[in-house]
C-alpha cells in the first residue's frame, strides 16, 4: 500500500472532490511559492510518505488552518510528544499489519496522555470506554486500568481497527468506527448504500464529531510529517523514556520503591500509569512494572530488603 508519491499541500491548495476516497490526491498551489518555502518543501519530501489514504479537501484544509492558528498551542504540545510515542505505536501497528499512519489517532484522541478522560468516561491514550477495552483484553478494575498502559492499549486499538477494516474494507470507515462505534457505521453503510466515508459525510450521515474525525486525523498526519511547512518550527520534542521490566509482588508501593532507589516518585508513576492507586494490592500475586533503565539491581535490592 505504501507509495513514494508525496503531496504538495498548502492552505491555499485547490480542493479535492469530496465524493472520492482515492489513495492520494495531488493539489497544485494557487500562489507562487517563495524561495524559502520551496527549500523547506524539498527537504520535507523524504518524510511525506504515507501508508494510509490521504484525501485533501476543504474539510482537511479547515483543520490544517485550525491547528496552525487557534489550536496551535495544543497541537504543539501534542507534537512535542510524537518522538516519545509514535515509533513505539507504529512498531505495534506494523506487527499487526495495519497502516502505521493510524498511530496519529492517539494524537487526536488523547494528545498522547495516559490520564486523558472524556465526558463519556473514555480513558487513556486510545480513549477506550470500559466495555470495548474489556472486549479487547484490557483489565479495568479498582486498582488497575490497562487503558493507560501504552503497549497493551495500543495492541487493543490495533486489533479493534483491524477488525473494523475487515468489516468495512475502508481505513477511513474503520477510523470513523473507532470514534462512533462499528454498529453505527454499519447502519449508515446499509442506509446510504456505500462504503465511501466522504459520500456518507455528504449526506450528513455522521454526527459532526465523526465528520471531523477523519479530516482531523489527515491534518495531524500532514503536519506531523512536515511540521516546518506548517509553521511549527520551535517544537521542543520530548525524548523517548528508556525502561525495563520487573515482576513486582503484591503489596508493592510505587512511592516506597521510588524513595529507595532515589528516583522521583512522579516519574515512576508516569512509567506505570495503569496502577490507579499507585500500588499493587496485597491479594495480587504480582504485576509487571516498568522501572528506569539501569535500575534493575537497585530495584532488586528494594525487594530483597523487604524479605
Amino acid at each position: 500500500m505504501t507509495s513514494m508519491i508525496w503531496i504538495l499541500l498548502f492552505a491555499s491548495a485547490a480542493s479535492a472532490t469530496v465524493g472520492q476516497e482515492p489513495m492520494f490526491i495531488y493539489s497544485k498551489p494557487k500562489i507562487q511559492l517563495e524561495q524559502k518555502a520551496r527549500q523547506e518543501l524539498k527537504s520535507a519530501q523524504t518524510s511525506m510518505v504515507f501508508d494510509m489514504p490521504i484525501t485533501y479537501n476543504e474539510r482537511v484544509r479547515h483543520w490544517l488552518n485550525y491547528y496552525q492558528t487557534s489550536g496551535k498551542r495544543h497541537f504543539s504540545s501534542w507534537l512535542s510528544r510524537t518522538q516519545r510515542y509514535i515509533p513505539r505505536i507504529q512498531m505495534v501497528f506494523k506487527e499487526k499489519g495495519i497502516p502505521t499512519d493510524l498511530a496519529y489517532l492517539a494524537m487526536i484522541e488523547s494528545g498522547f496522555s495516559p490520564f486523558a478522560m472524556s465526558p463519556k468516561s473514555a480513558v487513556g491514550y486510545w480513549q477506550f470506554i470500559q466495555p470495548t477495552a474489556e472486549r479487547y483484553g484490557l483489565r479495568v478494575n479498582w486498582w488497575l486500568d490497562e487503558r493507560k498502559d501504552i503497549l497493551k492499549s495500543t495492541q487493543a486499538a490495533a486489533d479493534y481497527l483491524k477488525d473494523m477494516h475487515r468489516m468495512f474494507d475502508s481505513w477511513y470507515l474503520a477510523a470513523a468506527g473507532y470514534n462512533t462505534g462499528e454498529n453505527r457505521v454499519m447502519r449508515l453503510i446499509n442506509k446510504h448504500g456505500t462504503k465511501n466515508f466522504w459520500k456518507i459525510v455528504e449526506q450528513n450521515g455522521f454526527v459532526k464529531e465523526t465528520q471531523d474525525y477523519i479530516p482531523k486525523l489527515i491534518a495531524a498526519v500532514l503536519i506531523a510529517k512536515a511540521p516546518t511547512l506548517y509553521g511549527f518550527r520551535d517544537v521542543k520534542y520530548k525524548e523517548p523514556v528508556d525502561y525495563e521490566y520487573f515482576w513486582a509482588p503484591g503489596g508493592t508501593s510505587i512511592q516506597e520503591l521510588a524513595k529507595y532507589i532515589n528516583y522521583p516518585a512522579r516519574d515512576i508513576r508516569y512509567l506505570n500509569p495503569e496502577l490507579v492507586k499507585g500500588y499493587i494490592p496485597d491479594h495480587i500475586s504480582g504485576h509487571r512494572i516498568r522501572i528506569p533503565k539501569g535500575s534493575l539491581q537497585r530495584v532488586a535490592g528494594f525487594f530483597k530488603a523487604k524479605l
